[in-house]
């Protein structure tokens, strides 16, 4: 059988992967094929901003990892959701569009990274982004991802936001913009009350170009290589092996998990590694895999006393006339982020910049049970340390890329990550406390005035605390002895492959990861087509 010959092969529709397939195809001369192991993203769970909450553990569409057991968190292995969907993460994630500091990026500059510096990102950022409110220094308008504010100013929103200024916390209405500091609402990849995916936005307008073959349920097996060199890759799509040959290179957009995952299957990693798995070292590049890092995060709750959250609107009758609503109108309870306000401040004076931030929603959440609201009003504070100093891995278990790696995040390992869970925590109490709140606070409800010393707060955050969704850094960008890619992102060592996702991050940015990787996506495009900014 004849095997198929693209120019370009690109192994993942997630955020990276559907922005290099749209970007690469607008030249009509370029052949892309796009291979996905999920399917469609066509489902309302995907559509509704709320359905997050849906897709969480749905293995239609999630991966659904499991992490392996932390020593710094109770021992627990922990639920670790991945986009398995044309859209990757970006289909079933929060929605939340942050891009963080200025200093993020000039850091992965000074690690050696030229071309990486806030100045020379921010006209990426700019191009991928369709801001409702419109073009300035820092945001653009005509980009395929469309960014918007919430629909609906909640009352207990809006008190929370009044108690952080009356504690000294800056009025911020652009965490985006000139500065992060701050607290105001989140702006959310939403459109009329649906998901603006990165399949959405970038993959579907051009799905029909004569150039771009997508594939649908088709798991890659491994990089084939002739030497040093990728010559294409194995899927296997419907029981049937099948091979394609790339012209010019292989682009793996498998994310922070995917990507280094099938550079060990394919041979391409730690030797010690390959060969307990028993596959044969092709390349040796000891970095594969290594520096896995993912926010953590914390939660505390109240009752609310007056029966106006998001938990009321969510059950009988009135969950259907809020589902109406959303048909008829793309607003209302469906239409929500999980996150409704942000705030991202210094943990102690000294600092210079936010390390810590935070999501406010008028609901609270049952624990121990995914994505179910609580019989009675509540509220909820969560935070994280945003620049986390913890490290641990992804490291294949098997040859068979079907097997799910070995995930270790090494959560809270590093003594600066714990007490950034206890100086978070004690944040969450302080903006929950205010009189603004007052009218609406009831008792708290997590984790409970009984935890009070800082040993009692990280004692909880150990037992409680869960992934943000967040991973990086797991085929890290630099020149130093565990870098995987060059500054343009090409593999170490070996001709026709580059990664392009949030696995080439030099280090954690200080925010959500999903604006990050769009970016990293549209600068990989005019590096792989040699054109400037």
């Amino acid at each position: 059988m004849a095997v198929a010959t693209f120019d370009y092969i690109i192994v993942g529709a997630g955020s990276a992967g559907c922005v290099l397939a749209n970007r690469l195809t607008q030249n009509p001369r370029i052949s892309v094929l796009l291979v996905e192991a999920g399917g469609s993203d066509r489902h309302p769970y995907i559509a509704a901003p709320a359905g997050f909450l849906k897709t969480f553990a749905d293995p239609r569409f999630n991966w659904c990892f499991t992490t392996e057991p932390g020593a710094a968190v109770g021992n627990r292995a922990i639920h670790f959701p991945r986009g398995k969907v044309l859209g990757g993460s970006s289909a079933i994630n929060g929605h939340l569009y942050v891009r963080g500091q200025s200093r993020d990026y000039d850091t992965w500059a000074q690690l050696g990274n030229r071309g990486w510096s806030y100045e020379e990102v921010l006209p990426y950022f700019r191009k991928s982004e369709d801001r409702s409110t419109g073009a300035d220094r820092f945001h653009g308008s005509d980009g395929p991802q469309h960014v918007s504010d919430i629909h609906e100013r909640h009352p207990i929103c809006e008190a929370f936001i009044a108690g952080a200024e009356e504690i000294g916390v800056p009025r911020n209405d652009d965490y985006n913009g000139s500065s992060q500091e701050g607290v105001g609402y989140y702006q959310r990849t939403i459109k009329n009350g649906r998901r603006v995916s990165a399949a959405h936005g970038f993959l579907r307008p051009i799905m029909r170009r004569p150039n771009l073959r997508v594939v649908t349920n088709a798991l890659t097996q491994r990089l084939t290589l002739d030497g040093s060199r990728v010559t294409g890759i194995e899927y296997r799509r419907r029981g049937e092996l099948i091979s394609a040959r790339s012209g010019r290179e292989v682009i793996l957009s498998a994310g922070a998990i995917g990507s280094p995952h099938l550079l060990q299957v394919s041979g391409i990693g730690a030797p010690d590694l390959l060969r307990e798995i028993g596959v044969e070292v092709r390349h040796a590049l000891p970095g594969v895999g290594e520096g896995l890092q993912d926010h953590y995060a914390v939660r505390v709750a109240h009752r609310v006393t007056q029966p106006i959250t998001l938990n009321e609107r969510a059950r009988g009758t009135r969950l259907y006339w809020e589902i109406a609503k959303w048909l008829a109108t793309g607003r209302g309870l469906i239409a929500f982020s999980p996150a409704h306000v942000a705030a991202f401040v210094r943990s102690h004076a000294g600092l210079e910049l936010p390390d810590l931030q935070f999501v406010f929603t008028p609901a609270s959440y049952s624990v121990g049970v995914v994505g179910q609201l609580q019989p009675f009003p509540g509220m909820t504070n969560g935070v994280w340390q945003m620049r986390p100093e913890s490290k641990g891995f992804v490291r294949a278990r098997t040859a068979d890329s079907g097997d799910a790696p070995a995930i270790q995040p090494n959560y809270l390992s590093a003594a600066a990550d714990q007490r950034a869970i206890v100086d978070g925590l004690r944040w969450c109490r302080r903006f929950l406390a205010t009189d603004a709140l007052r009218p609406y606070r009831g008792p708290e409800t997590l984790p409970g005035t009984q935890v009070a010393t800082d040993e009692e707060l990280l004692d909880y955050g150990r037992q409680h605390g869960a992934t943000v969704y967040h991973a990086v850094s797991t085929c890290r960008m630099g020149q130093d002895s565990l870098a995987v890619v060059c500054a343009d992102l090409k593999v170490h060592g070996i001709a026709g492959l580059r990664v392009v996702d949030a696995s080439v991050m030099p280090t954690m940015p200080s925010a959500n990861t999903n604006a990050a990787t769009l970016m990293i996506a549209e600068k990989a495009s005019d590096l792989i087509a040699g054109k400037s900014p």
